[in-house]
């Protein structure tokens, strides 16, 4: 039986879901944990700081990279957003995948 868990902003949820190690590519290199993904933005644990509204990259090492910008620093870390398109969703979908499917994260 696959069990789901909801998450605090309602969205689903696996519990074999791991948080993969991630690249941030700034002004700055700064590793970073891929908290949540979907096709429009990411959530990112990490202790490095980030202003509202700059342009970074993110770097995943089974999904590629993206283009996104900070939108929000929470307590949980740092949101970034990337335009919903093809190459988002796939984003998404490679990390998710990546991350579930791999024993050694």
């Amino acid at each position: 039986m696959l069990m789901r868990l909801k998450t605090g902003n309602g969205a689903m949820a696996s519990r074999w879901r791991r948080r993969r190690p991630c690249l941030i590519l700034g002004a700055r290199s700064h590793m970073a944990a891929l908290v949540e993904v979907s096709g429009v933005g990411a959530l990112l644990e990490t202790e490095a700081a980030f202003d509202i509204g700059e342009r970074i990259t993110l770097s995943h090492p089974e999904a590629g990279q993206i283009c996104a910008v900070v939108d929000a620093i929470t307590v949980r870390g740092v949101r970034v957003a990337f335009p919903a398109s093809e190459s988002s969703m796939a984003f998404a979908l490679a990390a998710i995948t990546a991350d579930m499917s791999d024993p050694a994260y």
